[in-house]
């Protein structure tokens, strides 16, 4: 395949109006930086989507912080309230998901019906061209015109992941400056501008959840009645004790069980509808066939029921890619089928495929 032209936001674009998601954090701060000094006209938003009952914000939307960035910048400096939609498209159904037993994303439903979406919106009102984003990766066109997302360069910084619910309408008006950047760089330039974020400290937890505890917050957020105390059973259906409730536990899991059988036990899968956690060997985790749903496809428009090609795929963040085959499935499922078996498929998290260069292909939810 012919290389991705990358899409410059330098130069040919230079007096276009574009509007950057600021989170309060250095990547958004030095994105917003890079873009005025290349001539854009910039403005600053921060998405209030969620509030503590605290009455503080979480790590996407930290607006002291963001404000007084753009103030240093000297550029307009806007707040939207999206805390019904947040709610409604992230919140409920990561709640909903977990007591399906899945393992939820939320931060990919964030980034296709909360962020971009809103701030598309917010552009349109505005008359911004352009939304601009602090993540590492790069919007490129590919021969076939398709707009896509490529990895980004530093190592342990690709952000692609998240993003393959996006679609050509939202990419075509995206700009991504921090994709050939690391973030030691990021950080530099921060400094070197006068950024009072640069040497802020970063968050991986999700921003509703602070404290990483996600049971806690579905125990509490859950309507009407939770799962409770259920059966650990073996692969085979024999007991060999009792859980907290399955929403604790995620396929994969090791620690926490609070349950000795001399020997390593992890927990291969989640039966919801009998409030079981069935254990087993690391062995029996792995697997080559992963089987997805809720489909989208952004560097090719889509594949025809029974076509397979050739990709690099994930199942996890923090899984390297592997060669695999893609085949298309009835009913709008598709099939990997990896040449090398994968650790720990888990039900609701999402599975990402990309070409030989690196372009995010597409993306599905993996089914159970």
């Amino acid at each position: 395949m012919t290389n991705p032209v990358s899409i410059d936001f330098t130069g040919n674009k230079s007096m276009s109006k574009v509007l950057v998601g600021m989170s309060g954090g250095v990547d958004s701060a030095v994105t917003a930086y890079l873009l005025k000094m290349s001539g854009y006209e910039v403005e600053g938003v921060t998405l209030r989507m969620w509030q503590s009952d605290a009455g503080g914000n979480g790590r996407c939307c930290e607006i002291d912080d963001a404000r007084q960035v753009c103030d240093v910048l000297g550029i307009p400096y806007h707040v939207v309230g999206c805390m019904e939609e947040f709610r409604k498209t992230v919140t409920e159904p990561f709640v909903e998901s977990y007591l399906r037993g899945e393992t939820p994303n939320p931060c990919v439903e964030c980034n296709r019906y909360v962020k971009w979406d809103r701030m598309l919106a917010a552009a349109d009102l505005m008359h911004a061209e352009y939304i601009a984003t602090g993540h590492y990766a790069s919007v490129v066109q590919l021969p076939n015109g398709r707009y896509s997302v490529k990895k980004g360069e530093a190592p342990g910084k690709d952000q692609t992941y998240m993003l393959w619910q996006l679609s050509q309408e939202q990419l075509a008006r995206t700009l991504m400056p921090l994709g050939k950047l690391s973030k030691a760089e990021v950080r530099r330039i921060a400094e070197v501008a006068g950024l009072p974020v640069a040497n802020k400290k970063e968050s991986q937890d999700i921003c509703f959840v602070p404290d990483g505890h996600y049971s806690d917050y579905v125990e509490e957020h859950a309507e009407g009645e939770i799962p409770g105390e259920g059966n650990f059973v073996d692969e085979a259906g024999n007991i060999l004790g009792r859980h907290k409730g399955f929403f604790h536990y995620t396929i994969g899991q090791r620690k926490g069980l609070g349950i000795a059988m001399g020997h390593p036990i992890f927990v291969k899968e989640i039966r919801a509808d009998q409030n079981e956690v069935v254990l087993s060997e690391e062995e029996a985790l792995f697997g080559r066939e992963v089987n997805l749903g809720n489909l989208n496809f952004i560097g090719i428009p889509s594949l025809a029921e029974g076509e397979t090609i050739r990709v690099k795929a994930k199942i996890r963040y923090h899984h390297n890619e592997a060669d695999a085959d893609l085949t298309m499935l009835p009913d709008g499922r598709a099939k990997l089928v990896f040449d090398e078996p994968v650790r720990a498929a888990t039900p609701g998290q999402t599975s990402v495929f990309y070409d030989e260069n690196a372009c995010l292909l597409g993306g599905g939810k993996i089914l159970s």
